[in-house]
């Protein structure tokens, strides 16, 4: 569909995240298909909120997303500014604890991992907390063994950010290269060239646990630093949040943080 072309032109040229672009041209198309618009310029105001008042999500992420891509639809495609700004209003977040795996487990398994190339990307994340798509995207320049230093670009919010490179880590890297010889990307698919999301998620499953998803590395990762003594802030640029809020709320998981508290019974 034309339209859906000049969104993503669109979204591209205000530099969007591939992820971004990707979620949100598939939410548009849900959203077009759903109205049954024949003629997407003469979509109205009360379409787009009558949709969003009606559908059941299935999560508040999921809401949020459709709002965010239908708020950028209104303004970069149809020109009606008033929906970015103040007609649709965002749902509030859901204040879930992130779930973390046990760190003496998850080290168990990564150390009994007998696929190099498996065991060094669940070792990457969980050592570097990277998200999966940053370890995808992950390319051979990236890795300074001089500085010992891993450069993470264009994570998100499109920021550029450095996290550090264990010695255990490069030398697991560096067995895995000779074995594997990647080319531009760290890690390479079968027929791609950079290895995916959905097949990174799938050694999670088969090497840690099947209830396991690959960002619980991400989680895992925030909370051992965190107990390990590693400063808060430090943490936060590790993880590249935007706000140290974001990264306090491993705080809640930690059972360092947690044994502090002298409990009155």
């Amino acid at each position: 569909m034309k339209v859906l072309k000049i969104f993503e032109n669109k979204l591209r040229n205000k530099n969007y995240s591939e992820n971004t672009i990707r979620n949100y041209l598939h939410s548009l198309s849900i959203f077009l298909k759903e109205i049954n618009c024949k003629d997407p310029y003469q979509i109205r105001l009360f379409n787009i909120v009558n949709f969003l008042e009606t559908r059941n999500f299935s999560s508040v992420s999921q809401q949020n997303q459709f709002i965010g891509c239908l708020k950028l639809f209104a303004k970069y495609v149809l020109n009606k500014k008033e929906v970015h700004l103040s007609k649709i209003e965002r749902p509030k977040s859901e204040k879930k604890l992130p779930q973390i795996i046990d760190k003496n487990y998850l080290i168990s398994c990564i150390e009994n991992i007998k696929n190099i190339k498996h065991k060094a990307i669940i070792a990457l994340a969980y050592s570097t907390a990277m998200r999966v798509s940053e370890v995808c995207n992950l390319k051979l320049t990236d890795i300074d063994s001089k500085r010992m230093l891993i450069l993470v670009r264009q994570g998100k919010g499109r920021k550029d950010r450095y996290v550090p490179l264990s010695n255990k880590l490069l030398n697991l890297l560096r067995n895995y290269y000779i074995e594997y010889k990647p080319n531009i990307y760290l890690f390479n698919g079968q027929k791609n060239e950079k290895y995916s999301t959905s097949s990174c998620n799938e050694i999670v499953k088969k090497y840690i646990g099947k209830d396991y998803h690959f960002h619980l590395l991400r989680h895992s990762s925030a909370t051992s630093l965190l107990e390990s003594g590693t400063n808060l802030r430090m943490i936060q640029t590790i993880l590249g949040h935007k706000n140290v809020k974001t990264t306090q709320i491993y705080t809640h998981v930690s059972t360092q943080f947690l044994n502090q508290v002298n409990v009155v019974y």
